[in-house]
């Protein structure tokens, strides 16, 4: 751990949903001075400057807020910048510390450089998927027993946590490509050391963030950096799957020591023959493979680290795993099945039923989806697990205008019962799958423009048997504070609907009463 003491620190970025908080108590308790600045008001962040009124009450925290000041950057020991700020290489402020000599930070290296066993860390990366994956590897190593902590882009900071984790404790991390970005070599001041975990998992990679990144090409190095192996003195291992990317890609060649064992998974391979597919709740064929990436991850740490440690490679390039590593994977599948949809992600948030004997109308939740990939994975779900044909899956996508390509999304609005398209994205989705459609569409897609006026659209089109399913392909910074905030106005909203359309079918009368 680094020494902290007496360091001038300054923090960039408090955050309206208080990202910069956990860091700000850590440095604290490490005995820094902190000041913590950011673009936004007062005004805007009263809920995350309660959350440190404490400090700022003893002293040990001070305030610049509604503007950044150069001096602040210029004049202290470090500097921790949040991983919102997009293109941070061009951002003054950043340039102002780096040319006064002063090293730059973020929470995630701070985290990573203090944890105490590279060896139990798993990293988990990639443009769709990355946060279930995540979830399912740390509810398996909860299920088996195991004393697991969930952090990165997932939950909240795990640095006030450094002295509750020990070094027999596993580490799962969701590592965005901003955070991943960060921990690359001379990243932030040039001794930096770069970083990766010892398992690294990765889902898939597509075009996501050109808007932070400047380009596809320096998103998909920043996400090359999880399987980079910096650490080399410790056994290694990439799982991941061939959507959108191969290990032999140009952003991810094969050249690893021979302490590193690459498990490749494709889309539609089946479970292998020697293990059974678990059970799961959640629908759809890319949580199925979420779960086999979590399965594997956690199998091969198991083995690895409790099991066999001092055994590695697992396999060789020709025969069947060992049969102890066979047990793990198998008791992995079985720790899924009790797995459940983390928030925002195809959650079924309700459901109607007009009348005695017709099928419910559902309404999902899916707001996490900020990419085209995960809303036609989404779309995909509830056409395929979920009863329903692709004619009866009404769609709210649009937001936040990232830069990604949502020909593919306004495609199969066109195809769907309705396409009801918001935010900053939504006029030219709403048009393009207007204009995209085969002349044997049957579907309705117009532009609402806000989530409550898309909702009204479509429940005045829903029919027995039908879904309603939020899934932007978009940020949500447009409307939203974020993700989370989008998803809660919607499950709001499509609450308030149905007490109304109780409350109505109550009150009316059926055909053939009395009056």
């Amino acid at each position: 751990m680094p020494d902290l003491s007496g360091k001038r620190v300054t923090v960039m970025g408090l955050g309206r949903f208080g990202g910069g908080i956990g860091v700000a108590r850590w440095l604290v308790s490490q005995g820094c001075d902190v000041l913590v600045t950011d673009l936004a008001k007062a005004e805007d962040l009263t809920d995350s400057v309660a959350r440190i009124q404490d400090l700022i009450d003893s002293g040990a925290v001070a305030l610049r807020l509604g503007e950044h000041n150069v001096s602040d950057f210029t004049t202290r020991d470090l500097v921790v910048a949040s991983p919102a700020v997009p293109k941070p290489w061009a951002n003054r402020f950043l340039r102002a510390a780096e040319a006064a000599k002063v090293p730059v930070t973020t929470e995630i290296r701070l985290l990573v450089e203090c944890l105490p066993s590279r060896a139990r860390t798993i990293g988990v990366t990639g443009s769709a998927g990355k946060s279930t994956t995540t979830a399912m590897i740390a509810h398996i190593f909860r299920d088996l027993g195991r004393a697991v902590y969930l952090g990165g882009n997932i939950g909240g900071s795990l640095l006030e946590s450094l002295a509750e984790i020990g070094a027999d404790d596993w580490v799962v991390l969701e590592l965005s490509s901003f955070m991943l970005h960060w921990l690359g070599d001379g990243v932030g001041y040039p001794s930096a050391p770069g970083w990766s975990p010892s398992i690294a998992v990765l889902t898939n990679l597509s075009e996501n963030h050109t808007d932070w990144h400047a380009g596809f090409s320096h998103y998909a190095t920043s996400k090359a950096n999880i399987v980079a192996f910096h650490q080399s003195s410790t056994a290694d291992a990439i799982i991941h799957h061939h959507q959108g990317f191969a290990v032999a890609s140009p952003y991810f060649g094969p050249g690893h020591t021979v302490r590193t064992e690459v498990f490749e998974l494709a889309p539609d391979e089946p479970w292998p023959r020697f293990v059974s597919a678990p059970s799961l709740t959640v629908p759809g064929q890319h949580n199925q493979l979420n779960a086999r990436l979590a399965v594997q991850a956690a199998a091969v740490a198991v083995y690895n680290r409790e099991l066999a440690p001092g055994k590695w490679p697992i396999r060789g390039k020709t025969g069947a795993p060992p049969e102890a590593f066979l047990a793990a994977v198998q008791r992995c599948v079985e720790s899924l099945g009790s797995y459940r949809a983390l928030p925002h992600r195809l959650q079924l948030v309700a459901e109607y039923i007009a009348r005695p004997g017709q099928r419910p109308i559902r309404f999902y939740n899916d707001s996490k989806s900020t990419t085209p990939e995960s809303t036609l994975q989404a779309i995909d779900a509830l056409s395929t697990n979920a009863g329903m044909s692709v004619q009866q899956i009404h769609l709210i996508a649009g937001g936040y205008d990232k830069g990604s390509d949502l020909s593919r999304v306004s495609l199969a609005g066109s195809r769907l019962a309705g396409l009801y398209a918001i935010g900053a994205t939504g006029e030219a989705l709403a048009g393009a799958a207007t204009t995209d459609a085969p002349p044997s569409a049957i579907s309705c897609a117009r532009y609402c423009g806000t989530l409550d006026q898309a909702i009204a659209a479509a429940v005045a089109r829903l029919r027995p048997g039908d879904a309603l399913l939020l899934s932007p392909a978009c940020a949500s910074w447009d409307q939203f504070t974020n993700y989370e905030h989008r998803g809660e106005v919607f499950t709001k909203l499509v609450q308030e609907h149905i007490a109304r359309r109780a409350g109505a079918a109550r009150t009316t009368p059926t055909p053939g009463a009395a009056k």
